[in-house]
C-alpha cells in the first residue's frame, strides 16, 4: 500500500493519497480581511485547485469537516457551500465552532475525496 504525499512542508502535507482516497490538510481563505462569505468562497477555491491536482474533483468528496470561528456566521458560510457543492453530491459533513491559528480567519475546511 503506497502513500502519497504532495506539496509536503515540515508540519503537514497539503495533500495525502492512499488505496484511491484523497485527504486534504485543513484549508483557510487567501485573503482573511474579507468577511465570512470572501473567506468561504477563496477557501474553496483552494480546495477545487487541490482536489484537481490531486485528480479529484468536488463531486468525489466524501466528507468535509468545516471550522468557523463563530457559529453566528453558520448561516453566511453555509449559502456559499450550498451554492459550490454540486447537486447530489453533498459529502458527509460536520461544522463546529473553533478557535482558529489566526485571530482573523473566520473558517476552515477539511476535506476527503476519492479519485475520479
Amino acid at each position: 500500500m503506497t502513500i502519497e504525499r504532495q506539496q509536503v512542508g515540515q508540519r503537514m502535507s497539503r495533500i495525502v493519497k492512499h488505496n484511491g482516497i484523497i485527504y486534504l490538510c485543513g484549508q483557510v481563505c487567501k485573503d482573511a480581511t474579507q468577511d465570512i462569505t470572501g473567506q468561504t468562497t477563496t477557501m474553496l477555491e483552494k480546495v477545487d485547485e487541490l482536489l484537481k491536482e490531486a485528480g479529484s474533483d468536488r463531486e468525489h468528496m466524501l466528507s468535509a469537516t468545516i471550522y468557523v470561528k463563530t457559529m453566528a456566521d453558520f448561516a453566511g458560510m453555509n449559502a456559499v457551500w450550498d451554492a459550490w457543492v454540486p447537486e447530489g453530491h453533498a459529502p458527509a459533513r460536520a461544522c463546529v465552532e473553533a478557535a482558529m491559528a489566526r485571530p482573523e480567519l473566520l473558517v476552515e475546511i477539511s476535506v476527503v475525496a476519492t479519485e475520479i
